[in-house]
């Protein structure tokens, strides 16, 4: 019983230090917003910016301080193999939709999980343009700014209420006729999330997604009643060594299981 209280504190603990984290990184994010900033290329067409490396020092220096014994995953931060034996690993992406924020354009957010044996425990996505904040718990339910939320129930399939690749939606359309698409959104983490309290009925993820931009919002999708998973129905892990994913689905939970089965009926070349 002691060892059961004493993890409650410590997860009570995190969650209150993960909830004040990212609202100031939002805010801070919020600060930088439309304002000219040094920018940079990261690999073969990544966009970074001085923004994203204050977040993430802000985070960082939040998160990890508070919490030394935590690995750390962040895409702004050298990956340090020592997350990989550790129990539980802060999972960060600074600015999630980087192109849209050094755009102008409002769809972009912080995304923070922490993951426990992989799979996330607590996560927090703040999109402060559009005043979202998403809270969740691992079996205690999803929260967007205070209020309790939950996806969509059904397996039907508006089209309209799927966000993602156009490919990838396209390929559920059976009929033949033509669909109307949900307007892209930049930020994925905020598209998944979205499902969460019904904006979408579903969204998918393309390839070479990775940890940073999908633990935060896979608990979010699942403590809103959710699943999110591969198109083979197989759950995400998350910090392993190899952080790199393929395409993923997020629905309510009918209308996931539904997807899912298309796609074993009806692979992908």
């Amino acid at each position: 019983m002691a060892d059961a209280d004493a993890n409650e504190t410590i997860l009570a603990r995190d969650a209150a230090l993960l909830r004040e984290t990212v609202q100031d990184a939002g805010a801070l994010a919020q600060s930088m917003f439309r304002t000219e900033l040094k920018t940079w290329t990261k690999g073969a067409s990544s966009p970074v910016s001085e923004a994203d490396i204050a977040v993430n020092d802000l985070l960082e220096a939040r998160l990890r301080g508070a919490t030394p014994d935590y690995g750390w995953l962040s895409e702004e931060s050298a990956d340090d193999s020592t997350r990989l034996s550790r129990r539980l690993t802060w999972v960060v992406d600074p600015i999630d939709g980087t192109r849209n924020y050094l755009g102008g354009h409002d769809e972009w957010c912080v995304s923070v999980a922490l993951v426990e044996d992989a799979s996330p425990l607590l996560a927090a996505v703040f999109a402060p343009t559009s005043d979202e904040f998403f809270f969740a718990v691992r079996g205690q339910g999803t929260m967007l700014n205070g209020k309790w939320v939950t996806a969509t129930a059904g397996s039907a399939l508006n089209f309209s209420r799927i966000a993602g690749p156009k490919p990838m939606v396209e390929r559920l359309n059976t009929s033949g006729g033509d669909i109307k698409l949900h307007p892209r959104i930049g930020s994925l983490a905020l598209r998944l999330c979205r499902v969460a309290h019904g904006a979408l009925d579903a969204a998918f993820a393309g390839g070479n997604s990775h940890d940073w931009d999908l633990a935060a919002a896979d608990l979010i999708v699942q403590e809103a009643g959710g699943r999110m998973s591969d198109l083979s129905g197989d759950p995400i892990l998350y910090n392993r060594r190899e952080v790199t994913h393929g395409v993923l689905v997020a629905a309510g939970r009918d209308r996931h299981a539904s997807i899912v089965a298309h796609f074993r009926n009806r692979p992908l070349p």
